[in-house]
């Protein structure tokens, strides 16, 4: 095999889900029947790990220094969703009509990955609060172990700015039944009903 065709399977691999097959035919796609399309990929990648850098409010993907969400006077600054990832507050702005700010921390705490406060930005969350303009903290954590660990550091750090914490709701999916939900799932979503009516 060509060196130059390995390293292009090998590159393909750093993307997420991506094996040795699927890069091996991601590879042979662009090069067998679309040249086009391959450079076309190149140059867009170049240029946004150039020019898309985060917000210095929410710390999102944005080529500006502020993104559009935060600049936008028609969002409830009272309000702050954080989330672990971009991608989590793009399905939150695609799935519900949420219309207040966003905190994106990229991760979660994992201290034997050696992600602490400082790594996912929860100084600047800190400092965010202690303006005193958001009144209520949405935490939009994953229900894995780390996102837990992290939604009660988030809860703490609300606590001390004397602003209100609230947790998105976890359980069972719309659609769902019963019988195939997992354990933990199940019992979380059982402790956490709410009245009806």
């Amino acid at each position: 095999m060509s060196p130059l065709l390995e390293e292009l399977i090998q590159a393909l691999r750093c993307l997420p889900g991506v094996g040795a097959k699927s890069a091996q035919r991601m590879a042979f796609h662009l090069l067998d029947r679309d040249r086009a399309a391959a450079r076309r990929l190149a140059e867009k990648l170049v240029d946004a790990s150039e020019r898309i850098g985060r917000c210095t409010r929410c710390r999102t993907f944005t080529e500006a220094p502020v993104c559009v969400l935060c600049a936008s006077a028609s969002r409830d600054s009272q309000q702050l969703c954080v989330v672990e990832t971009s991608a989590d507050l793009y399905a939150l702005e695609q799935a519900t009509g949420y219309r207040g700010l966003y905190f994106v921390l990229h991760g979660r705490l994992s201290p034997l990955d050696g992600r602490g406060p400082r790594e996912i930005g929860l100084d600047h969350l800190a400092q965010r609060l202690a303006e005193g303009e958001v009144r209520e903290l949405i935490v939009a954590t994953n229900p894995t172990v780390e996102g837990e660990a992290t939604a009660h550091y988030l809860s703490e750090i609300a606590r001390a700015a004397d602003v209100g914490v609230t947790r998105i709701a976890h359980g069972v999916p719309v659609g769902g039944e019963l019988e195939y939900i997992d354990r933990n799932t199940l019992a979380h979503a059982f402790n956490g009903r709410t009245r009806v009516g």
